[in-house]
């Protein structure tokens, strides 16, 4: 079977899909490899390194697709390559399926579509899971971000010169990023809090030696989380209030604020207004790592804009980083690489042929397009635009139902 890596052409991703390493393996179970040349450049592997591991090299962008049975990438394609893909082909990437317009064009070429997002977040899943590998990268990542534009010491210091008090950093969600740039802003010697909305989380960031910010429950309160499973439930409008104010309070004592609360198929839900902002002290940064997928392209953040610096009035930092992954090219290509040779593991038999099995339930839960329809889970919409699913959070209230969400950035 014929596996195709392109070059990655959407702006700012240095990702690739496939490393050197999962290729020598690809190839070692029978496959054959082509890598459409520059691929890996960004991720720092060279042509040279594809052809060590086995693999071709095509230099022209049309037969780089001739005769590919299945065609791995890291960003959905754009209609541009749609059009260059052979029918019945079969598609592995990352989707962000619940804003993805292509669909209906995928089906309409009878491609087998894959979406790496809606992996179940089961145990046998966990090897296969690129939200949480990438995650731990971006929170990783978003904390040396903001000690870039902090204009102090993140750890205390005792000089000659005086004493350095250590940096304040607020986290909003103890998910995969969150849990990650705690124990990122630990090493590098910051008071750290965090702020989620499930008591569960508490012990996971305890542990990390972050001290748990959470509203006082009351005794009705506590029973209705307890039957949740952890995740959040329809709250009272007293508890809103509470916890607003209680967010707006933290911002106001933080130096640095990273946020991660998405909801899938939903707009990133607002926790920081320009109100909070305005409250916060000169100098202060806050990393919005949901930015571009709130409404009008922003984030967590009220003021914060997809990719772009913006300083506001009071000279607050506000960086929407929307790639955060791309910025460690190398290990986040290895690991989602190493994601995706696991998964296709469900795609290809043992003679190397492209077998999926359909009885699979992290196969059922991926496959986005099939024989020219559009599916999502058991349902499905044969040659339509993608219906109009959004996975509902139990509270209503944004603030209550952003940070208990998976974030593409959490779990």
């Amino acid at each position: 079977m014929l596996i195709v890596i392109p070059k990655e052409n959407r702006s700012g991703e240095t990702r690739v899909a496939a490393s050197p390493e999962t290729v020598k393996k690809l190839i070692k179970q029978g496959n054959q490899v082509r890598v459409q040349s520059g691929a890996g450049r960004s991720a720092n592997w060279c042509d040279t390194d594809y052809l060590d591991a086995g693999a071709s090299i095509s230099t022209d962008t049309v037969m780089l697709y001739s005769d590919a049975a299945l065609i791995l990438k890291v960003q959905a394609p754009d209609t541009h390559e749609i059009k260059q893909y052979p029918r019945h082909t079969a598609l592995v990437c990352q989707f962000d399926i619940y804003r993805y317009p292509h669909l209906a064009l995928l089906a309409e070429k009878q491609i087998d579509a894959y979406a790496l997002e809606l992996i179940p977040r089961i145990t046998r899943g966990q090897s296969m899971d690129i939200l949480s590998s990438q995650a731990n990268i971006a929170g990783y990542r978003a904390v040396l971000l903001a000690t870039h534009y902090f204009p102090r010491f993140m750890p205390m210091l005792m000089t000659a010169a005086g004493s350095v008090k250590p940096a304040r950093v607020l986290i909003l969600g103890a998910g995969v990023a969150g849990l990650q740039a705690i124990a990122t802003a630990k090493r590098l010697g910051a008071m750290v809090e965090v702020f989620d909305v499930r008591p569960a989380t508490r012990e996971q960031v305890e542990s990390l030696g972050a001290k748990f910010i959470e509203v006082e429950l009351s005794s009705e309160e506590k029973a209705a989380f307890a039957h949740t499973g952890g995740y959040a439930t329809e709250m009272s409008d007293d508890y809103k209030k509470r916890q607003s104010a209680l967010i707006a309070q933290q911002a106001a004592l933080a130096d640095i604020i990273i946020s991660t609360a998405l909801i899938p198929g939903k707009a990133a839900p607002v926790l920081i207004t320009s109100e909070t902002v305005a409250a916060m002290k000169p100098g202060s940064v806050i990393i919005d790592m949901a930015v571009r997928m709130g409404l009008n392209g922003g984030g967590n953040c009220q003021l914060s804009k997809a990719d772009e610096v913006v300083i506001s009035a009071n000279g607050v930092t506000i960086v929407g980083q929307s790639n955060l992954p791309a910025l460690l090219a190398t290990d986040a290509s290895s690991m989602f690489a190493r994601n995706v040779l696991t998964f296709l593991g469900l795609l290809i038999d043992k003679n190397a042929h492209y077998a999926p099995q359909h009885d699979d339930e992290i196969i059922q839960a991926t496959l986005v397009t099939h024989a020219g329809s559009i599916y999502f889970g058991n349902a499905t919409a044969p040659n339509t635009a993608a219906p109009n699913i959004a996975v509902e959070i139990a509270a209503a209230d944004p603030i209550c139902a952003a940070i208990t969400a998976v974030d593409s950035i959490t779990a």
